[in-house]
């Protein structure tokens, strides 16, 4: 019960945003490649948990979202770089104790990092044969969830990025509350399950979720890939630093001239 207050929190953001910027692109980079494939983990779950679900629409995505959960859960508590949490590295930037070239840097490194991590892991899902798991149902889920992605127009996406990091941004600030592993945990699962289960488009998922069901599918379309990811990620962007980092940092920190704790 004994949790930091939201003024408090918004100090421990910035002062991890001004960290994150001054770590070694070497460092970034490898905390990239984990954060890819830990959300990978998380998606993949994700698909074995909605195969054959007997549940119904609703309870079986609920189901799903808490399942995907673990990929944040991982990134969290074992520590890695994510693109759509740094988002809220918009505060330490708002509050001009990191520069936009900065910003960029980390952003610029990470992207990349973690779709390198998301890739790497589908590809040692392949081989492992998850997808022909259930007489190959689980590869028809993979197909159907990708499917269903590529479908959207660009603002459906954008607007579905937008409200996706807006709960991805929460579930991370929540943990600036937590003072051990247990309340992380407990904080990060309702957000993230939502997000899911509303059909949400996070931009890291999508680097696992598109590819796996195109190759389940027997087809690799990179147009259709990048015209997802381009609309997510920008609505990712937007959701992450300035719904939830930029009104924060009106809340909490602007005006103040105090340097990072």
């Amino acid at each position: 019960m004994d949790a930091y207050t939201p003024a408090e929190m918004a100090v421990r953001v910035r002062t991890v945003g001004v960290a994150k910027v001054r770590l070694p692109a070497v460092s970034v980079l490898t905390l990239g490649l984990l954060a890819g494939a830990f959300i990978a983990f998380g998606a993949v779950l994700y698909t074995i948990v909605m195969t054959g679900s007997p549940l119904g629409f609703g309870p079986a995505r609920l189901l799903g979202g808490a399942a995907f959960s673990l990929g944040l859960i991982l990134v969290v508590v074992g520590g890695a770089e994510l693109f759509t949490g740094n988002s809220l590295m918009v505060m330490a930037w708002a509050a001009r104790q990191v520069s936009t070239a900065r910003l960029l840097r980390n952003w610029a490194l990470v992207y990349p990092a973690n779709l390198a991590g998301a890739l790497g892991t589908l590809a040692l899902v392949w081989l492992a044969g998850t997808h022909d798991m259930a007489d190959g149902a689980v590869g028809d889920t993979a197909a159907a969830i990708a499917a269903a992605k590529l479908s959207l127009n660009p603002l459906e996406a954008f607007a579905r990025g937008v409200l996706c990091n807006v709960l991805v941004c929460l579930a991370v600030w929540l943990c600036f509350a937590a003072r051990d592993v247990a309340g992380k945990v407990l904080v990060i699962v309702p957000p993230i399950t939502a997000f899911v289960a509303l059909g949400f488009e996070h931009s890291v998922a999508n680097m696992y979720l598109i590819p796996a069901g195109m190759l389940a599918g027997g087809e690799f379309d990179l147009a259709g890939l990048l015209g997802n990811l381009v609309p997510v990620t920008l609505g990712n962007i937007a959701g992450g630093g300035l719904l939830v980092a930029g009104v924060y940092w009106i809340c909490y920190l602007r005006g103040r001239t105090d340097e990072t704790d």
